[in-house]
């Protein structure tokens, strides 16, 4: 199946553009830090990942939407208060999603859309974009989707927009269903107050190869690649313990090591896919030195230069004594 068909086989109606769509206020989805990463699709029309994955939510980061109705042959696409023309990458990927609902109707839409995290750095923008979008859209045209339909229609948009839907530590489900329907996020309902995550912005542009370019390369030319679903699942198995025990040793020791082997099959691609700088590094070894110290300090890296470190509250003077910079989050407060 295609994208299109499966939301066609989602929506109430095949013609819900055409009917009363309404302007929505902000729909807020937060950006989402994986501790077991989301690397390499099994289908890459429907985004179905080869691996299972899980997050925890940031908070207040992320992205706020509304959407509305216009009259007009084009979307109106708005970023961060600035007009995006329509021949822009990041216009034209948004309208391409909105497609899926309009099913071939010539309503457009004007979408404004607010990050407070940079965007397309490695912080996950994408994924609380395309979630906030879906959740707009669910609004707009009066669909009262379920969150778990929510979850695989923003998935379509960015694989792991599908985690945005929910806060806190969120699951995603692989599947094995040719249409998709059987892979979405769903939320774990543990909590666990005083873990802290700090973000390392080293450098806030835009990446020179995006994501999902990068997973085909991995997935096309490194044949380390073959471990790594082997790899996501362990992980995945020891991060369940962790939470449940919470237990921020194993957490944290999980999350590095699932990072840095990703970022193996990446550097072992062809050409060589490097999203490290210079400061990256150093701020690798840096937590590395300050742990052999015995401060329980790990870090989490996407698809990106920029390091999100794992703590907990308790050291959070320790941690800024030495990176005070750092913008720190509480996912679940103190």
């Amino acid at each position: 199946m295609n994208r299109f068909e499966v939301v066609a086989a989602m929506l109430p109606s095949a013609d819900v553009c055409a009917q009363a769509a309404r302007a929505t206020e902000e729909h807020f989805a937060p950006s989402n830090i994986a501790v077991c990463k989301y690397w390499g699709k099994r289908d890459a029309e429907l985004n179905l990942p080869i691996n299972p994955s899980l997050s925890v939510s940031l908070d207040h980061l992320g992205t706020r939407t509304r959407v509305e109705p216009i009259d007009g042959p084009v979307d109106d696409i708005w970023l961060n208060g600035l007009q995006m023309r329509p021949d822009t990458m990041f216009a034209q990927r948004l309208s391409r999603y909105i497609d899926l609902y309009r099913q071939g109707h010539p309503q457009a839409f004007r979408v404004e859309t607010r990050n407070n995290i940079p965007t397309a750095a490695g912080l996950a923008s994408s994924a609380s974009g395309f979630a906030a979008l879906t959740l707009a859209l669910n609004d707009a045209l009066q669909l009262e989707l379920e969150a778990a339909a929510l979850s695989m229609l923003a998935r379509l948009g960015s694989g792991s927009a599908c985690r945005s839907i929910y806060s806190g530590f969120v699951e995603w489900h692989m599947g094995h269903r040719e249409d998709g329907a059987d892979s979405h996020a769903h939320p774990i309902e543990a909590q666990w107050p005083g873990l802290a995550i700090g973000l390392i912005k080293v450098d806030e542009g835009v990446k020179s190869v995006d994501s999902r370019s990068g997973m085909a390369r991995t997935v096309e030319s490194c044949h380390l690649y073959q471990s790594w679903p082997l790899q996501a699942n362990t992980d995945l198995v020891k991060l369940h313990q962790a939470i449940d025990a919470q237990d921020f040793k194993l957490l944290g020791s999980t999350a590095e090591q699932n990072a840095l082997s990703m970022h193996a099959t990446m550097i072992a691609s062809w050409p060589p896919l490097v999203y490290w700088q210079p400061d990256s590094l150093a701020a690798m070894q840096k937590i590395w030195a300050l742990r052999q110290q015995g401060l329980e300090l790990y870090f989490t890296m996407d698809a990106g230069p920029n390091l999100k470190l794992l703590f907990l509250e308790q050291d959070r003077e320790a941690v800024l004594s030495h990176f005070p910079d750092l913008e720190i989050v509480l996912p679940f407060g103190s």
